[in-house]
């Protein structure tokens, strides 16, 4: 884990093996959501659908699929 300070003009510095693992570089963009107490930070995706691309894959059973699917008719 690492350990980043925040300076007085409220700016981070991503520690070298933050950006290397993510693959950021200078000028990409990055999104901060926040949980209770918690931040996450995260690289912003270049292509959003991509992204969700199979997000909820396994949600659902293949059961309840077919249930929901065949009320359909």
């Amino acid at each position: 884990m690492s350990e980043v300070t925040l300076s007085s003009k409220n700016q981070v510095v991503v520690p070298k093996e933050v950006r290397v693992a993510l693959g950021l570089k200078a000028g990409d963009k990055l999104l901060i959501r926040v949980h209770g107490k918690t931040m996450v930070l995260l690289p912003k995706p270049k292509d959003h659908l991509e992204a969700l691309h199979g997000i909820v894959r396994g949600l659902y059973s293949d059961d309840y699929l077919r249930k929901e699917r065949e009320s359909w008719d």
